[in-house]
């Protein structure tokens, strides 16, 4: 004969370990898991302007820099805004080639969702930063330099410039080796659509590049 007064009780404490299992599954996203902030990447798109998708993002390494107040700066203070991160030097031609379309892009979508960090390897420090965003007409990037040129060590990359697209979490979700015009129309659009998909499209840039 089968006791349904004993199943009864059976079933309840199943409920209540599955119960107790599920919470304890939602409660293991830590911090360091890729969760909340909705950025959808359209990989095709990424891959057609050049960038390698990250298929597993992670944070990237701590990195430590100053802005041009000489203050200690992180990766870490950018989160919740996308971050198009540009290592750099002055003494890189291709560098100094496109850091005028990183500024126009600065311009155009730059604010509380979006920044372009453009940080100098420059052993001169901020000074050699400062004196070539004068020389070149540099206005909307911030200063940002890593002296010891430990940031490409720690990132992996191998030289400059090297372009990192981190999500408003602060995982790298793509990167792009190489120069690039960071103010086509194709490109603009792009990161327009990641920024914020519901408004994608529905503003023009501020500025065009001359």
């Amino acid at each position: 004969m089968i006791n349904f007064l004993s199943m009864s009780r059976g079933l309840w404490r199943l409920a209540a370990i599955l119960g107790i299992l599920i919470s304890l599954g939602g409660c293991s996203q830590g911090e360091d898991s890729p969760s909340g902030f909705g950025n959808i990447l359209n990989v095709a798109a990424a891959e057609q302007l050049g960038f390698a998708v990250t298929a597993n993002p992670v944070r990237p390494a701590p990195v430590n820099f100053t802005d041009g107040e000489g203050r200690s700066q992180s990766l870490k203070m950018f989160r919740g805004k996308v971050v198009l991160l540009n290592l750099w030097a002055t003494w890189c031609s291709p560098c100094r080639e496109e850091m005028p379309t990183l500024d126009a892009l600065q311009a155009g979508l730059g604010g509380t969702e979006f920044e372009v960090v453009a940080l100098s390897i420059d052993h001169g420090g901020l000074a050699a930063v400062q004196s070539f965003y004068e020389e070149t007409v540099i206005e909307h990037l911030r200063l940002y330099n890593d002296k010891s040129a430990q940031a490409n060590v720690t990132l992996g990359a191998p030289g400059v410039p090297v372009t990192l697209l981190l999500n408003r979490d602060g995982y790298e979700v793509a990167r792009l080796t190489g120069p690039k015009n960071w103010y086509s129309s194709e490109m603009v659009e792009f990161l327009r659509t990641f920024i914020n998909p519901a408004q994608a499209g529905t503003q023009d840039a501020k500025r065009d590049l001359q």
